[in-house]
């Protein structure tokens, strides 16, 4: 074969490849979704800033305990008789002639380069900046927590947004079955019609059937659209974003527990209430600062400058010393009102903590009786979907015998498109409950069962 032959075969094999690689490339699984929501998600990203945040004041505290160094580079001129007498001492070049009178009354002005370096350094100021760093450690722990609890309800809203997705493509599956199922009615009507066995209103009865399966039809694949535009948004993608469902809304076994056990796992493993109760901690601080702000400060000065008539040299240097205690004995009552407020911050907290434990304990039943309330609605809608279906089998074969009205037919068909309906929807609401039960115990994440599968 030659070359000039081979090259257009190669080119639409390309052609014919390249559509299923790109397409086998979009399929998407629910733990890939999750995986790219905590990464791309931007109200994840806030929380995740937020987390840095309160890094960054720990680091802001500790500064706190480590002593200041300044450096300062200045120049002044003036004929200011002060000014001018203090320059010339710092530089070094006061002379006799300089108590001359008129010399200190009227200065020749004086330029000043003056090179300065301080230091200050807080020895001990009752224990507050020890406390304060304490408080940000814990200000810190507290964030991480809040990212924990972030990432989870994250979690839940993918789990959500990917099993509606699946639902409604489901729903669509559904209803073009059922506008097959129309289109068979409607062929058999219009036979028996033109064969005389029934009158003209059992095709008119078929045609709005088959309007109606068409209307379901259409919204059914916007529903479809709308799921894939919602995951999206959770993942934090374009809108536009193409893909397809590497999964199926199947059923799948659940681990199960015991009430009792999983509010115990709640209370253990909520971030959360893991985050309140480092607040009582942080609240217990700020209570012992307010106390220790009563205390004396010590404080250590020292400060080095160089004074030189010009910028290269041509001066003197001087240091200071010093040491200093500070005591405030009277500040309007600033102080007291602030150990109040802080006493009653903490007060808060433990009610909010109190409330936090009751809240959770409600949250793990209701989505305990949630998930039990599923499982048993998805046993009776499994049994319904046989029955809905034998059922429409059996009236099919009679109305084609003559032996049933359409009116019959159709009430069948719509009974087992309602079964159908209610087995999907209620396969997703087991899913999504089970979702809700580990979100409840603090237990859902990338490695959960339901998002594993």
């Amino acid at each position: 074969m030659k070359y000039s032959s081979i090259r257009p075969m190669a080119l639409l094999l390309g052609t014919l490849v390249l559509p299923i690689v790109s397409f086998a490339q979009t399929r998407l699984t629910l733990q890939q979704a999750v995986t790219t929501a905590l990464e791309k998600n931007p109200a994840r990203k806030a929380a995740l800033f937020e987390r840095h945040a309160a890094a960054a004041d720990t680091k802001l505290a500790k500064s706190a305990l480590l002593p200041q160094i300044g450096f300062a580079e200045s120049y002044q001129r003036s004929n200011d008789p002060v000014f001018v007498f203090g320059t010339r001492l710092r530089q070094r070049s006061f002379t006799a002639a300089d108590f001359a009178l008129d010399r200190l009354n009227t200065p020749t002005p004086i330029g000043d380069f003056a090179t300065r370096f301080s230091g200050n350094w807080q020895l001990f100021d009752s224990g507050v900046s020890w406390l304060r760093v304490r408080q940000a450690k814990r200000m810190d722990e507290i964030a991480q927590r809040k990212l924990q609890r972030a990432d989870q309800e994250l979690v839940m809203r993918v789990v959500d947004a990917y099993t509606s997705l699946l639902l409604a493509a489901k729903r669509q599956q559904v209803a073009e079955d059922a506008l097959k199922t129309s289109d068979s009615i409607l062929d058999r009507s219009r036979a028996n019609v033109q064969a005389g066995m029934v009158v003209e209103s059992d095709l008119l009865s078929a045609q709005v059937n088959r309007a109606a399966r068409q209307q379901e039809l259409i919204r059914a694949h916007n529903d479809v659209a709308l799921a894939r535009a919602q995951l999206n948004y959770e993942m934090g993608v374009a809108p536009d974003t193409q893909f397809e469902p590497a999964e199926l809304l199947a059923e799948t076994s659940m681990p199960s527990a015991s009430l009792d056990d999983l509010e115990k796992r709640a209370l253990e493993r909520r971030p959360d209430l893991q985050g309140l109760t480092q607040q009582q901690a942080v609240q217990a601080d700020g209570v012992r600062a307010a106390k220790a702000a009563f205390g004396p400060r010590l404080n250590a000065m020292t400060d080095w400058q160089l004074d030189n008539s010009h910028f290269a040299g041509g001066g003197g240097n001087n240091w200071l010393a010093a040491v200093e205690i500070q005591l405030d004995l009277f500040d309007g009552g600033a102080r007291r009102a602030r150990l109040q407020r802080e006493r009653a911050m903490k007060g808060r907290i433990d009610a909010l903590h109190d409330a936090a434990i009751s809240g959770i304990r409600l949250e793990v039943r209701k989505a305990y009786f949630d998930f039990d309330a599923a499982r048993q609605q998805f046993e009776v809608a499994r049994a319904a979907v046989g029955q809905a279906q034998e059922s429409l089998r059996i009236g099919q074969n009679r109305y084609h015998a003559g032996l049933s009205t359409i009116t019959d037919l159709l009430r069948m068909q719509e009974a087992a498109l309602r079964a159908q309906t209610d087995y999907w929807q209620s396969l997703y609401r087991l899913q999504t409950s089970y979702a809700s039960l580990e979100l409840a115990t603090g237990a859902l994440d990338l490695n959960s069962p339901v998002v594993k599968q």
